[in-house]
């Protein structure tokens, strides 16, 4: 059975040769008999179509993609899926690269991806470092997390609370301060509070 698996994350990429139809168009003409189409971002984890898709894909079978990114957000984690699909008996078709499968060419394209994998997360190693450099010459520089004044971390515990009784979620859009801080703060305060009581 040869699946397709055709991914956009905006409308914008209609503009761009990326879109559902294009992708459609692509994935039929590789011979694909069933096509399986999701509107999700690449960096999001949680695209249920693609997951229902590799949990479906059996010995023998072939997953069609038009590139590697609608299906991967970094080279490393896309050779990282072909590896584990090829090592179920699956075929990976990326049309803009090549059917990859346990053939020596194939292998030998996957070992440049990996070395290509190794290069990008160099070269985000190397970009933060720059980036923390060139941060740490700038004055009133400090390292770690920005801290929050106190009084703002007060406002928003208030509006968690009565009579306000806002979501954590509707509190982390109003005053822009993280979920897990709120709680961690909300966790601090009721402790201090039964301490106090409890004294």
């Amino acid at each position: 059975m040869i699946y397709g698996y055709a991914r956009v994350s905006t409308l914008g990429q209609a503009k761009d040769g990326n879109s559902l139809n294009d992708q459609i168009q692509k994935l039929i003409a590789a011979g694909a008999s069933e096509i399986i189409e999701e509107h999700y971002t690449g960096t999001t984890t949680n695209r249920p179509e693609f997951s229902k898709l590799i949990d479906k894909l059996q010995d023998g079978d072939t997953l069609v993609v038009t590139k590697l990114d609608r299906f991967a957000r970094s080279a490393g984690q896309g050779v990282q899926l072909i590896q584990e699909l090829i090592g179920r008996g699956v075929s990976v078709n990326v049309l803009n690269m090549g059917l990859m499968d346990n053939k020596p060419a194939s292998k030998l394209m996957i070992t440049m991806m990996l070395a290509f994998a190794e290069f990008e997360r160099d070269m985000i190693v190397e970009r933060t470092q720059e980036g923390k450099r060139v941060a740490k010459q700038q004055p009133g520089y400090r390292e770690g997390r920005p801290k929050i004044p106190k009084a703002q971390i007060e406002l928003a515990l208030s509006l968690l609370e009565p009579p306000n009784n806002k979501s954590y979620n509707e509190v982390v859009r109003m005053t822009g301060i993280s979920k897990s801080t709120l709680q961690r703060r909300m966790r601090e305060k009721k402790a201090k509070e039964i301490e106090e009581n409890v004294q």
